[in-house]
């Protein structure tokens, strides 16, 4: 029986060292004309085995979603034009609103769940979530899928 693959997506903080590091030969690999895995991956401070190793399993988030759906659900309070800000920040990055569906506010908090399908105009996605969860109102911000 072969294991399906599975996919998690974390917050930066959370991601061990040496993977954010395969990231960083990743990009410098990519950004730099002529630098070796062996000059990249001595700059990041990591061995070629590891680079290796971890290559193909970790992408920063907004490389793989082109084409892509993502659905993230947001706490937030009830605040009068919150709704708008956040779609706002959306319609920013140019990401098209798929679905949304918002709770009724209990003891001043509601719940949305937000599909965005990002196309190739789209903005860094990384970007827009956090400009989201820059609102002042927006307590909490999971991704829950991307297809």
């Amino acid at each position: 029986m072969t294991e399906k693959s599975r996919y998690f997506v974390l917050k930066q903080k959370a991601v061990p060292e040496v993977l954010l590091k395969v990231v960083e030969v990743k990009r410098l690999l990519a950004s730099e004309k002529g630098i070796t895995v062996q000059e990249a991956t001595e700059e990041a401070g990591i061995s070629r085995s590891s680079y290796y190793k971890y290559r193909d399993d970790i992408f920063p988030f907004h490389d793989e979603t082109k084409g892509k759906t993502v659905t993230f659900m947001l706490q937030m309070e009830d605040e009068p034009g919150l709704l708008s800000k956040v779609l706002n920040v959306v319609a920013e990055f140019r990401a098209n609103i798929l679905t949304i569906h918002q709770s009724i506010p209990i003891n001043g908090m509601a719940s949305l769940t937000l599909s965005v399908e990002v196309q190739s105009s789209t903005g860094d996605v990384s970007a827009m979530i956090e400009k989201i969860e820059e609102q002042p109102s927006v307590r909490d911000l999971k991704i829950l899928g991307r297809e």
